[in-house]
Formats: structure tokens, C-alpha cells, sequence
């Protein structure tokens, strides 16, 4: 099944992959990138005002010649500037070039200023005022949406949390919160197992199932983010990469192949708890050592 679109709680869709501008930097090229991108089949194009490239993204969605309403454009309040929430997505429509976003985000918590019921109050403004279809939050944790849905007129659309293989079982409980309410969640860097910690447990069945199905390990993990019901947000700077990422939507991954990458995924998780928990220790153990050492230097007796 390729990438199909996800519905909202408003009643809107969203494409169920996106390519994000987060790591892209600015300039000519990044317009070049994003254009790559519409033109192998991303129709989801997710970008913020911290990421400081709306203004490419833009210009690269106004030179692909769709229709406005054929791309999907999701933009954040990252809170820079000192603008208001107001303020700032008034200067992310002049920067990308349109009358609205498909959805807009709090990019974090701590950018909801003076308090989450306040801010949320003007995202539901915006949302009534035509300037975005869509409205939602990001990097929010259950705390936070507890204390969001409890003031909210309107529910969030969307959650956008990293979601990978090595997170995914910390992860539930949020994705799971937000399906109560309908919010769907988006998971950035799904490639992280690859990408930033390879050689730990999900890469066996990630080399077993690519080789089967005659895939990249990139592809399988899109694929194995897709089975979540997730909107996954993902980016490269190649154009044949590009080009996988899509396929991976027609990617044939079996309740198997799922529940492996899923259990090396919690061997991965518990492997990273135990080592966190080691490194604390010997930090601990050698702040001790040198408090005895100095107590005894000082002929101080501290035990």
C-alpha cells in the first residue's frame, strides 16, 4: 500500500509522509532540494520558523506549478524574532508565499507563552481565521496535552515527536494519550538506528528483511515507522534516496518483520539504559573518590 492520507480530527488529511527542511540550511540549494523532492512525489512538505528555509520552501513550491491545494505545507512557531504566534505566522505565509498552511504548529512546549490554555487560545484564533487549516503541537509530552486538552475548544491535530525503532516502546504512551483525542502523531528521524546509532540489535533483522525484499535498510525502516500509523517526517539531500523513500511506501513488510524490528528495538532501548546507568555510576564513583581524597588531604573524616 503506498503513502496514503491520514484524517484528521478537523476533518482534514494529511499526506503520510512528509519531507522536512530542518537540516537543510538555506539558499539556492535548499530550493533546488525541496524541488527534488515535490518532483519524485512528496506532496508534504514540513518546514518551521526556527528552520529559518520557509522562504525556499516556498519559492520552490510556487516554481513545481502545482495547485495550492495539491501540497501539503506544515510550518511551526519556534518562537524566534520576539514575534507573537500571531505575528510569526503572518511572516511564515509572506515567506512561503501562500494565503495558508495545511497546519501549524507550537514547536515545543516551552515556545507556549504566557502558558499552554493562552497559546492554545490563539492557535484556535488562527485556525478561525482561515490562516491554517489545521492546528497542532510538538515535542508536547502527556503533562503537557493533559493540561492542553483540558482548556482546549479544539483538539490538536497533530503531535510531531521523534519516533524511531529505539524509542518507540518509550513512545507508546504518548502516541496512545494523543489517540484518545484523535491527535495523530508525526514521528521525525525514523532513521535514527542508521543514522546515528548503528551497529546496535534492530540492524540484524533490518539486513534480513532488506535483503529479502531486495530494499534499502532506510526503506525498511520507513516502512516499519508507516505500519504505526504515524505521519513520518524525513529528509535527504539526494535525489535517488528521495526517490526510495517513496517506494518504501509499497514496501510489503510482514507482521514479522514488524514485531523483530520491534523487539530489537527494546533490546536496543534497555542496552542504552543500562549503559546510561553505568556511565552515571563511574561519574558518581570518581566524584566520590576525589571528595575523599580532598576530604583526606584537608584531614577532614567524612566516613
Amino acid at each position: 500500500m503506498p503513502w496514503e492520507l491520514i484524517k484528521l480530527n478537523d476533518g482534514t488529511s494529511i499526506p503520510s509522509v512528509a519531507y522536512g527542511t530542518w537540516t537543510l540550511g538555506n539558499g539556492d540549494q535548499t530550493v533546488n532540494y525541496v524541488d527534488e523532492a515535490i518532483s519524485v512525489g512528496f506532496a508534504h512538505i514540513d518546514t518551521a520558523q526556527g528552520y529559518r528555509n520557509e522562504e525556499e520552501a516556498g519559492k520552490a513550491i510556487r516554481e513545481s506549478g502545482l495547485a495550492r491545494k495539491d501540497i501539503y505545507i506544515t510550518t511551526k512557531f519556534s518562537g524566534r524574532d520576539e514575534l507573537t504566534i500571531e505575528e510569526a505566522i503572518q511572516s511564515s505565509l509572506k515567506n512561503l508565499g501562500v494565503d495558508y498552511v495545511d497546519l501549524y504548529l507550537i514547536h515545543s512546549p516551552r515556545y507556549a507563552q504566557p502558558d499552554i490554555p493562552t497559546a492554545w487560545a490563539v492557535m484556535e484564533r488562527l485556525k478561525a481565521q482561515g490562516l491554517t487549516k489545521s492546528i497542532g503541537v510538538s515535542n508536547f509530552e502527556i503533562p503537557h496535552l493533559e493540561i492542553l486538552v483540558n482548556s482546549a475548544k479544539v483538539y490538536p491535530a497533530a503531535n510531531q515527536i521523534q519516533i524511531h525503532a529505539y524509542n518507540f516502546h518509550s513512545q507508546l504512551p504518548l502516541i496512545e494519550f494523543g489517540n484518545k483525542y484523535g491527535i495523530v502523531s508525526e514521528g521525525y528521524s525514523p532513521l535514527i538506528p542508521i543514522t546515528r546509532m548503528p551497529g546496535g540489535p534492530v540492524d540484524k533483522p533490518l539486513n534480513e528483511i532488506s535483503s529479502r525484499l531486495n530494499a534499502k535498510p532506510e526503506q525498511v525502516l520507513l516502512a516499519w515507522a508507516k505500519s504505526k500509523g504515524v505521519v513520518v517526517v524525513t529528509s535527504t539531500t539526494k535525489k535517488e534516496r528521495m526517490e526510495g523513500y517513496i517506494a518504501a511506501g509499497d514496501l510489503p513488510l510482514t507482521v514479522e518483520d514488524i514485531a523483530a524490528i520491534d523487539e530489537a528495538g527494546k533490546q536496543g532501548a534497555r542496552q542504552q539504559t543500562a549503559r546510561t546507568f553505568i556511565r552515571r555510576a563511574v561519574v558518581a564513583c570518581a566524584v566520590a573518590s576525589v571528595a575523599l581524597g580532598l576530604a583526606g588531604a584537608l584531614g577532614i573524616d567524612i566516613l
